[in-house]
């Protein structure tokens, strides 16, 4: 058994530890004004937030809890993929492909905490999107909605006895063939979307200009080297959808698959430019089924009844602890108040979207917090009707009642890692709904183990020192 300097030593870090967790977990803004030397003052302090200047190292961060659909409010779209040109094998993954399009889609535009899930229905592959925040249905199709298809074609003149198809310019003056409209042969080259790994808005190393870099896949790769190796100087279309999107002319031979598209861009055009090339590289057509707005107001609602039926639960845990185990109960309740510290302020850190299943993991993960230390409590019990010295029963009840904590969160950590499925697995769960409780849920129940079985010990310790002379606490 460590000695009290050890204890203190411990209590000493867990105590800054709480400190710094509750900083973060608790805003509280507070100012004071008072008079010195016929002037008055002001100082004043506020938590939930970091904004320190080191040596000329800034660090600013504001700590706040992200908010899932179903608090916030926003719109959700179900969209279902056309995979009826897809083979049978290949199809999670053009649905998985599909996904990982429209998230990039929604990041460019910046909506917070977005949600792309994949799902299937028989013969019929979905996405669900959740944008938190837009309540612009037309703003929400917008993004998601559009079955954008992108081509890269040739532009050339025609002979005269050929049929020509009308392009209109698009785009910045430098980037595009000119003010007029033109005759033009338009000639595909086998390019499209599925070659288009990414578009990224990049500025350029000499200028400081923005542009729009391009970054295709192996087979891409090889048809764009080829390409712009033969026809450099030439116009290089870029169309959505059947209509040009920009039409960029080919200055140098690129063959390592990274094209960079400059002109006198806007930070905002050259970023809308790189949201449409990304929105073209859908592998497959998709459609909207259905689409919804989720209202704020209900969502608070149901969030403000889960906090109160938290509290109360929380209370009356507090109050049996109290009343059934005395003092040991009161540092428990203590050792419970540090776990709802450190279980906030993880959220905040490592950005825990906050939903109503979400709460609902965080409630149950604070009863199984305290069942570590009823079983610590009995085991104790038990130790001192064998005539044990206090602290020896007091050591051996932890010792003991390890075993059974130890088996009980595990299998709950086994069944959250199901319910997270971080591996992706199609067998499993892929709702983020039911992620969102496994992942409080398992957050939950290694803090609770931490603070039940860590926590408590060092402050029985504690007051087993401070208490020596006592047969009983």
């Amino acid at each position: 058994m460590p000695n009290i300097a050890q204890t203190k030593k411990r209590l000493f870090w867990l105590g800054l530890l709480f400190l710094l967790s509750a900083f973060i977990a608790f805003p509280v803004e507070k100012k004071f004004s008072f008079n010195l030397l016929g002037q008055t003052r002001e100082l004043g302090f506020k938590t939930g937030s970091l904004n320190l200047d080191i040596f000329g190292l800034k660090l600013s961060r504001d700590f706040q809890f992200k908010q899932g659909l179903d608090i916030r409010g926003g719109t959700q779209v179900i969209l279902e993929a056309d995979m009826s040109t897809v083979e049978e094998l290949d199809r999670p993954e053009a649905l998985a492909a599909a996904a990982a399009v429209i998230s990039r889609r929604v990041d460019f535009y910046g909506i917070a905490e977005p949600s792309v899930q994949t799902a299937r229905f028989g013969e019929s592959y979905r996405l669900i999107v959740e944008l938190p925040g837009v309540d612009d249905q037309t703003q929400a199709l917008d993004l998601v909605g559009q079955t954008a298809q992108l081509e890269f074609v040739l532009l050339k003149q025609p002979p005269a006895e050929q049929t020509v198809q009308e392009v209109t310019r698009q785009g910045p003056e430098d980037a595009s063939v000119s003010a007029e409209t033109q005759n033009v042969v338009l000639e595909p080259i086998g390019l499209g979307g599925k070659q288009l790994k990414r578009a990224n808005l990049a500025f350029d190393q000499q200028t400081g200009a923005p542009t729009v870099q391009l970054e295709f896949d192996a087979d891409g790769r090889k048809i764009f080297a080829d390409v712009t190796q033969k026809n450099t100087g030439e116009i290089l279309g870029i169309f959505l959808d059947g209509s040009p999107l920009m039409l960029p002319r080919i200055s140098t031979p690129i063959l390592d698959g990274l094209a960079v598209i400059t002109g006198q861009f806007s930070v905002e055009e050259a970023k809308k430019l790189s949201v449409q090339l990304n929105a073209g590289a859908l592998p497959v057509p998709i459609k909207v089924l259905e689409q919804r707005i989720i209202g704020a107001s209900l969502g608070q609602n149901s969030v403000e009844k889960s906090i109160k039926a938290g509290l109360i639960g929380l209370g009356i845990v507090s109050l049996f602890m109290l009343v059934i185990y005395g003092k040991k109960g009161l540092l428990a309740d203590f050792a419970l108040i540090v776990y709802a510290s450190l279980t906030l302020a993880l959220y905040k850190i490592i950005g825990v979207t906050m939903t109503l299943p979400g709460i609902a993991g965080l409630i149950l993960s604070i009863g199984m917090a305290v069942d570590a230390n009823i079983l610590i409590f009995e085991r104790i019990k038990e130790e001192l009707r064998k005539d044990k010295p206090l602290v020896i029963a007091m050591e051996l009840g932890f010792g003991k009642a390890w075993d059974s904590i130890k088996d009980a969160n595990v299998a709950t950590i086994l069944t959250a890692l199901v319910l997270i499925n971080p591996a992706n697995f199609t067998f499993l769960n892929t709702s983020g709904l039911v992620r969102g409780f496994g992942v409080t849920l398992l957050i939950g129940v290694v803090l609770g183990l931490f603070t039940g079985v860590v926590v408590t010990r060092n402050l029985v310790r504690f007051l087993l020192h401070t208490h020596a002379n006592k047969e009983k606490l």
